[in-house]
This record gives C-alpha cells, sequence and structure tokens, in this order.
C-alpha cells in the first residue's frame, strides 16, 4: 500500500479537497474526475502510478466529492480550470501532468490553453466535445427533468442507495457516492455545464504544445471516438490509445497502463519534475539528464579530494527533510549519476524494462557520464553541492 494524504484548501471562498497518493518527491500528476462524479473514480490508477515513481493529486472540482457545494453560476469550466492552477498553487507546484476523464479532460484542456506553463503534460481521458454534443444534451435532459420537477424522487432514491454496502473498486464507489447526492447539488452541477464556454475553442486547442496523450473507445455517443480522433488531429504531436471499453482501464489495466507510463516516462523526462527536496544518493528519482552534462568548476580544490567528495556525499544524505530550496528532479538526477560515477565508475547492467520507468531513468542519467574518470566526477558532484550551499544561502 502506498501513502495516501487528504487535503483541502479555500478557492474565491470555497473549500476544496483533495488527495495525494505517493511520495511528496515524486512526478507531480493532478488527475480530475467526470461529472457528478468525484475523487474515487481515479483511485484505481493510483497504485501503478505511484509504483513507477508519481505523486497523484486527485482533486474534487467544486460542487463535488469532498469539495463545497455552490450554484450553478459557480460551476464553470473554467472556473474549474482556475481550481486546477489554485490546487498546484497550495501545493507549491511549478508544473504537472494535468488529466481527467471526460469533463476532467475538458478542464484539463482549459488550463493548458489559460495556463500552459503550469502544464507539463496532458492525460486527457475521453474527452465530450463537438461529435457528442446531441447526445450528451439527450443523455441530461431527463436527470435534469427530474431533479427540476420531482427532486422528492431523488432524495427517497438517495436515501435508499445510501444504505447499500461500499463497492470495493473506485469506479463504483464514484457511481454510488453521484447517486446518493441531495437533488439541488446534481441540478447545480448539471445546470453549470451549460454556463460560460463548454471547451476551448478548437483555435485554441491547436496551440496547445505540451506533450498529450487521448484515451478513447468506440461504441459510446457520449465520449465519441471522434472527438478523441479530431483532438488528436488538433494537438501537435498528440497520441491516441483506443480501449476496448468505458471500464477498461480501470478494471483490466493489464493492456493498457503500460502504454500510459511509457507516454508520461516520455512525455516528464526533459523538464523539472517539481521535487521538494534533495535526495539521497541512491534514492529512487524519477527525471532524467540532459543529453550532455555540463562541465563544473571547482575552485581551491583541496588535495585530498575523495576526502572531499565523502564530506559533500554526507550533506547530501543529512540534508533536513524540508527547507527554503526545492530542487528540480533534473538536478537530483544528475547528483545520482555523479555519485555512482565516482564510486563505481561508467555504467553497468542492463536498462531496466519500461515497466521500471525510474530505473530507466537512473540508467540513463548514469549512462550520460559514460567515459568520465572518477575525479571529474568527484570533483562535479562537489562542485553541485556547493552551488546548491550557495543557492540554499
Amino acid at each position: 500500500m502506498h501513502q495516501v494524504r487528504q487535503g483541502e484548501f479555500e478557492h474565491e471562498g470555497f473549500r476544496l479537497a483533495y488527495e495525494e497518493h505517493g511520495e511528496p518527491q515524486g512526478v507531480p500528476l493532478l488527475l480530475m474526475h467526470g461529472i457528478l462524479l468525484d475523487a474515487a473514480v481515479n483511485r484505481d490508477l493510483c497504485g501503478p502510478l505511484v509504483d513507477a515513481g508519481y505523486r497523484v493529486i486527485l482533486l474534487d472540482l467544486l460542487g463535488h466529492g469532498r469539495s463545497d457545494r455552490a450554484d450553478a453560476t459557480e460551476l464553470r469550466n473554467d472556473h474549474f480550470a482556475e481550481q486546477v492552477i489554485g490546487c498546484l498553487d497550495h501545493l507549491k507546484i511549478e508544473r504537472a501532468v494535468v488529466g481527467g476523464l471526460s469533463l476532467g479532460a475538458i478542464v484539463a484542456l482549459h488550463v493548458a490553453c489559460a495556463s500552459p506553463q503550469r502544464v507539463r503534460a496532458l492525460l486527457l481521458e475521453m474527452p465530450v466535445m463537438e461529435h457528442s454534443t446531441v447526445f450528451a444534451a439527450l443523455l441530461l435532459a431527463p436527470i435534469i427533468a427530474l431533479v427540476d420537477w420531482a427532486p422528492n424522487a431523488q432524495r427517497w432514491l438517495a436515501r435508499g442507495l445510501r444504505k447499500l454496502p461500499r463497492p470495493r473498486r473506485g469506479i463504483w464507489q464514484a457511481g454510488l457516492n453521484a447517486a446518493t447526492q441531495e437533488p439541488e447539488a446534481i441540478k447545480a452541477v448539471l445546470h453549470g455545464i451549460l454556463v460560460g464556454s463548454v471547451v476551448p475553442p478548437r483555435r485554441q486547442r491547436r496551440k496547445i504544445t505540451a506533450p498529450t496523450l487521448i484515451i478513447g473507445h468506440a461504441g459510446d455517443w457520449l465520449h465519441n471516438m471522434e472527438d478523441s480522433r479530431a483532438l488528436t488531429h488538433e494537438i501537435p504531436g498528440a497520441k491516441l490509445l483506443e480501449a476496448r471499453s468505458i471500464f477498461e482501464l480501470r478494471t483490466k489495466p493489464q493492456r493498457l497502463m503500460p502504454q500510459i507510463l511509457e507516454f508520461l516516462q516520455q512525455a516528464t523526462a526533459s523538464g523539472a519534475a517539481g521535487a521538494d527536496v534533495m535526495a539521497a544518493p541512491g534514492a529512487p528519482v524519477p527525471g532524467t539528464l540532459p543529453a550532455t552534462a555540463p562541465e563544473v568548476v571547482v575552485a581551491h580544490e583541496a588535495p585530498d579530494l575523495a576526502a572531499r567528495f565523502d564530506a559533500a556525499v554526507q550533506k547530501v544524505r543529512s540534508a533536513p527533510a524540508s527547507g527554503g530550496y526545492k530542487p528540480s528532479n533534473e538536478a537530483k538526477l544528475r547528483m545520482y549519476a555523479l555519485y555512482r560515477q565516482a564510486r563505481d565508475g561508467d555504467v553497468s547492467g542492463e536498462r531496466p524494462g519500461m515497466m521500471d520507468p525510474v530505473g530507466r531513468f537512473k540508467h540513463d542519467a548514469w549512462a550520460a557520464l559514460k567515459g568520465t574518470s572518477r575525479d571529474d566526477a568527484m570533483r562535479q558532484y562537489i562542485g553541485e553541492v556547493e552551488r546548491v550551499e550557495r543557492k540554499a544561502g
């Protein structure tokens, strides 16, 4: 079992709730739920993502899950996008992989269009856009009619469903939670999606530059596969992954999850990972190195290079868990690679497979230093520690 933390923050006078899965130094990945659902719908995905080195944040958008309820005017998709940025600010995350299911995918698109500098990559599952509009209206109309004209019927239904045992899978938990809401809350959410911009205009979507993976499936008119295909052509370099059903990723993830992890590994390999603390040498850290490591010049070199190197290693190992300086995972991987090169020489062993992306990152970072002498690696490592000390004060 991985570490799970629940939290909340205030945004524009409302209380918003979230869950964090995994270690704080992992690559941040924020996921959102579908309409009327909550964070539980994405819990089934957290295990393999956390095992691969990601810090998974499940946000309950306003009007959903454990977050506050609000009237329809507050429940707009563009406002939801602002809440995502508020969550990243609260957690002191500069950039993150952002994604979600259905409504969550649309909100992620709004975030990428409004705040591209905060988005490291997009993971969009079953976006609902122009091709799905008619069926979405047909599907939602009877639900709106029920909560508008027969709210007591929904109340009785909700009370009966609350007596049922809780499902084990997150996807069924989220569905049951949605059905047990009060009619006023359901009405506000459904009316709210008709206010403001539902999806960003095509001209804005074509300007998205973040690496993007789109997951769609055939046979579902609400999540029309044509929307997924169209979005794949609109966003430069976007990739399309076709699921066999709406439930496959959460009930039988063996086929899709390795492909998702491979995409995330490639998409997050070149940027800062948003990690919080300096890792000790040898600690698993997602990220990667530039193709060519820059030379570090060390002034006032002491004759006993090995002793200085050992002292620098001890400083890293004894660094406090919290502090003002927050190195990127790229910087932490560089420290790891220099440490291994100084201690063991050129890289050895086989490159880990795609099911171990953390191991691959570490192996590649070390391999990038092949041919560097142990003394030079020690000097560079010492120089990096001194640079961090100067920067951190």
